[in-house]
């Protein structure tokens, strides 16, 4: 693969497969999980939802014992607890999350991908692998042709939605609650809902739920020839 040409934008699928090759330290790293926990999904992570979403939620990357091991984004850590339950109260979710890929639980109108599909160490993806990873994330808003929201989870979800879209960071800064009206899309900002965030108090479930109370306003009141 070393001299293997590097794929444009426009030659990536939506998904990302299982093994992907492109960032070599994230290759090694799922490597060493996976001499580590051989049971876990240990590759890069797809995306979960309907084709017909609406709603598009963007997160940093998968967690190393989150969807790394169950390989459904969110699934296994904190953040997919208080994510699902509020997707679920808003109407974008249907079932009971029970942190397992087989719970049933299914997503209306939305669908869940994230940034960089594959687990990074430390929860820290580089610059580089951000970029490359920025060619499955474009196919990926290009594959649902109805889409009209994104949540986008952190600084890092916002940055690279920004710049798949080809906007000025400088004019949309990233702030938690924040909205905006980016190249026919509609966009929230909101904090990650990592343990982190939580356990510090930078993110409360009010104020999460906020985000996706105005997400639900917002869809609900779009004219009928818009849905």
């Amino acid at each position: 693969m070393a001299n293997a040409p590097s794929p444009t934008l426009t030659s990536f699928p939506p998904e990302a497969p299982r093994d992907c090759p492109l960032c070599p330290r994230l290759v090694a790293f799922r490597a060493n999980a996976a001499r580590a926990q051989p049971s876990w999904h240990n590759g890069a992570v797809p995306s979960f939802g309907t084709s017909d979403a609406r709603l598009l939620i963007v997160g940093l990357a998968p967690g190393l014992r989150g969807a790394n091991r169950t390989g459904r984004p969110f699934t296994g850590d904190y953040a997919g607890e208080l994510l699902y339950s509020t997707l679920i109260k808003f109407g974008f979710a249907e079932g009971t999350y029970r942190a397992d890929p087989a719970d049933g639980l299914t997503l209306v109108d939305s669908m869940i991908t994230n940034a960089v599909r594959c687990v990074p160490p430390e929860n820290k993806p580089l610059p580089a692998e951000i970029t490359t990873c920025r060619g499955y994330f474009s196919a990926r808003l290009a594959a649902l042709p109805r889409l009209k929201a994104l949540v986008v989870l952190g600084r890092v979800a916002h940055d690279q939605t920004m710049t798949t879209l080809g906007l000025r960071k400088s004019q949309f800064p990233f702030a938690h609650g924040a909205r905006h009206d980016a190249g026919g899309l509609t966009l929230f900002d909101s904090l990650h809902c990592s343990r982190l965030n939580t356990n510090t108090g930078r993110l409360t479930t009010e104020m999460f739920h906020a985000v996706f109370r105005d997400v639900r306003r917002f869809l609900d009141e779009l004219p009928a020839a818009g849905n």
